[in-house]
């Protein structure tokens, strides 16, 4: 009996941590044209590997991570995120 509602309670706290996890981190998408020169959040392009590898402000092959749904509305000085690639 104590081995059954020990499982339980584990099981319980199992449950709720992974649905706590879920709700905690907010849906993203990629925003392209908005990171700062070496804080980009993965690849800028041909000749680059990944996360930090920007060479310019707000160029446009390189993308950060941000809230879903406000890409288009972050503002440059190069104009607004893009969900695409830049020329």
């Amino acid at each position: 009996m104590r081995t059954t509602a020990t499982l339980a309670a584990t099981i319980a706290i199992a449950v709720a941590t992974t649905a706590t996890a879920a709700q905690a981190k907010p849906p993203t998408e990629k925003c392209y044209g908005v990171s700062r020169a070496g804080k980009n959040d993965c690849k800028a392009g041909a000749g680059t590997s990944c996360a930090g590898s920007a060479k310019a402000n707000y160029q446009g092959n390189a993308w950060k991570l941000v809230k879903a749904g406000t890409c288009t509305s972050i503002k440059t000085p190069k104009g607004r995120g893009s969900l695409s690639p830049k020329a």
